[in-house]
């Protein structure tokens, strides 16, 4: 018998029976409004599906949930119902309008509001009765109130014919976006007059929206959207127009992230950040950046980076007084494409380090223990080369190109001069170069070849110059015996980049065992001193000695247990970094400088010896009207990485001042000076 019913229940419907899962429509001069329903009986008790159904006339419409700066939604009263438990309405994805510069958020032309209900006892019949209030606007608004009956018999249900229509709306209502690829990375407020929230999508977002819902008084305005990675990674700024009574901290937000028929819809309690950069300043032009980052590689050969790796480009060139032309053309040609092969492994590398989901920046293999070893290894061998205490033959098939890496006419070795010079760059920005790495590692895997291999190609302009002008370099003098004491010099100054490498590795595994690494570098140079007094039977154990000096050298970490100090000490001028705390101090009237440092960035240290830690600018700290706060990178610091990103900034130094003028922050250049110091502290700290 239940068969047969739920037979001649479809059969009622095909043949025009689902009007008694429909109410009919209600005409107003702004559209029509009907109430429907997905099937046609009660069935066996689980929600039933309903949608409150508009069509409205070209230019009115109606509000959503959250309706914006004005209006609001539609509100449905159920009194009079028999056998309804539960009522509850979704609300499918809306559309923001801008009128007279007002926003609102809602729906027009047609939309069908999906509406699940629950009744108290399957085995009764459904009544309905719902008395619908909306607001409908065009140029002026007009609020309409209809009511409508709809009653479903007990029984078995079939579908009515009005089903997909409300499906197609309940399939646009926003969910957990995973479906759509859609996920929250981050929300937070930055200070008091902005929320950041940060999303990831896969495909790429294209034209995102986000409306935001909190506590009462809380209100958003319209997002500044910047898309990252071609899209597939987007940061939105709102812009904070009211704020509910004891602010926003720790007031839990619904927001909803929008991309055309996709959505998102996740609650999240926001942390407290520093205020943010606006969002919304004139793009630059691609032509522009093509420039910064030739620019900026150019300028990279000034920086005091590269000034430990001196020695190598004086002995490029000098190498070749009295040369001819084509080995000078050769050998400047092989040093410029060592320099642009390290360039793109390094984009490949940030590509790479990307995609596995880590934080990526300009110089961060130097927070690696291994890698400071390896340099100060490399380093090391570099020197004892140039003090003459060892060759290293060519492979034969290398062959008349040179006869050693150190030696001044050996193609290899000048291409691995160009590598090593890059790596020796990197823990430093250049002006321009931390705008165009900022756009590099910002955008997709395209982008950063791009950018890394124009950054490359400017630094190597002075060795391509040469290569096109070879004159310079052969109308210099003939190598001679003064090129020895040179050669000495110069290893020395290598000797002292090996210092410094060990030094930096103090902050990272200790003092004793960067001191322990120290001692085997220093008895690698002893025992390549004395196995040329060695007779050939001897050379080759002391061959093997120096490979296992090298080995236990990057064993040193694991062998030994650190006695490293913290990071981020607190002094009486700087406080260790904060970022959640900067808001709160910038509220209070307060001056913030941040400087971003680490012990392996060699500009950072000059700007502290030449501006930070003298002169007027210490003094200004010293008095106490500003807060200095010192964020130490260099060890990894996941905040430091995401504060460094938040400013499109991937690589050190970097220095912003915030304050009451200037709650978004100033930021400062890479090479500091005291008019520039000085200058953004007293614009922060105006009053607007």
């Amino acid at each position: 018998m239940r068969a047969l019913a739920s037979i001649f229940a479809v059969i009622l419907a095909l043949a025009g029976g689902s009007a008694q899962a429909q109410t009919g429509w209600q005409n107003t001069d702004q559209g029509q409004v009907r109430l429907i329903a997905a099937q046609t009986a009660v069935g066996d008790g689980a929600d039933i599906r309903l949608g409150l159904h508009f069509k409205m006339v070209k230019g009115w419409k109606i509000y959503w949930r959250s309706p914006g700066d004005a209006g609001y939604p539609p509100k449905l009263d159920w009194k009079g119902s028999d056998n309804l438990a539960e009522a509850r309405m979704l609300w499918p994805i809306p559309t923001r309008f801008t009128v007279l510069g007002l926003q609102t958020i809602g729906y027009k032309d047609e939309v069908v509001l999906p509406i699940l209900v629950r009744p108290e006892n399957p085995a009764q019949p459904l009544r309905l009765k719902l008395a619908v209030d909306y607001l409908v606007c065009d140029q002026i608004c007009i609020p309409v109130n209809l009511t409508f009956g709809l009653d479903l018999a007990a029984g078995p249900a079939a579908p009515d014919p009005e089903a997909h229509r409300i499906d197609q709306f309940v399939n646009r209502v926003p969910g957990a976006g995973t479906a759509q690829g859609l996920s929250l990375l981050e929300a937070r407020l930055a200070g008091t007059e902005r929320l950041i929230a940060r999303f990831r999508a896969d495909p790429p977002l294209k034209a995102p929206d986000l409306f935001v819902e909190g506590p009462e008084g809380a209100a958003f305005d319209a997002p500044k959207i910047r898309l990252q990675e071609g899209g597939g990674e987007a940061l939105l700024a709102l812009d904070i127009t009211g704020q509910p009574k004891g602010g926003l901290g720790g007031a839990p937000l619904v927001l909803t992230l929008v991309d055309g028929a996709r959505a998102l819809e996740v609650r999240a309690t926001p942390t407290q950040g520093p205020p943010e950069p606006p969002l919304d300043s004139p793009p630059i032009s691609l032509l522009a950046m093509v420039g910064f980052a030739l620019l900026g590689g150019l300028i990279l050969n000034l920086m005091p980076c590269v000034l430990p790796v001196l020695s190598i480009k004086v002995m490029s060139l000098v190498g070749h007084g009295g040369a001819g032309r084509r080995s000078v053309r050769q050998a400047f040609l092989a040093t410029a494409a060592g320099i642009l092969v390290s360039f793109l492994a390094l984009a490949l590398t940030a590509i790479a380090v990307k995609a596995a989901g880590q934080a990526v920046g300009w110089g961060i293999q130097f927070q690696q223990p291994l890698f400071l070893i390896a340099l100060a290894l490399i380093v090391t061998l570099f020197a004892a080369n140039l003090w003459g205490l060892f060759e290293i033959p060519l492979p034969a098939w290398l062959g008349g190109i040179g006869k050693g890496y150190g030696h001044p006419h050996s193609l290899a070795g000048h291409f691995a001069a160009g590598l090593f010079a890059t790596l020796l760059a990197t823990p430093c920005t250049a002006p321009f170069l931390g705008t165009a790495v900022g756009f590099a590692l910002s955008h997709g895997p395209a982008a950063n070849l791009a950018i890394f291999a124009l950054l490359g190609l400017g630094m190597a302009t002075p060795y391509l110059a040469i290569a096109l002008w070879p004159g310079f370099a052969t109308r210099l003098p003939r190598p001679g015996p003064w090129m020895i004491t040179l050669r000495r010099v110069l290893g020395v100054a290598l000797a002292g980049t090996a210092a410094w490498l060990v030094s930096v590795l103090v902050g990272q595994i200790g003092l004793s065992p960067a001191i322990l690494i120290a001692l085997l570098l220093a008895l690698m140079i002893g025992l390549l001193a004395g196995r040329n007094r060695l007779e050939t039977r001897r050379r080759g154990l002391a061959t093997i000695g120096l490979a296992g000096l090298a080995i236990l050298v990057f064993l040193v970490p694991g062998l030994t247990q650190s006695d490293r100090t913290p990071t981020a000490k607190a002094d009486a001028l700087w406080r260790p970094f904060d970022t959640a705390a900067i808001g709160d101090l910038v509220a209070e009237g307060k001056t913030v400088l941040v400087d971003v440092t680490a012990d392996w960035c060699i500009t950072c240290q000059v700007n502290k010896a030449a501006v930070l830690n003298r002169g007027e600018t210490a003094k200004r700290l010293a008095a106490g009207a500003v807060v200095a706060m010192r964020a130490d990178w260099t060890r990894p610091d996941p905040a430091i990485a995401a504060f460094l990103a938040r400013h499109g900034r991937y690589g050190i130094p970097f220095n912003i001042v915030y304050g009451p003028g200037a709650p978004d922050g100033l930021v400062l250049p890479e090479l500091l000076t005291e008019g520039a110091v000085i200058d953004a502290l007293d614009r922060a700290s105006r009053r607007r």
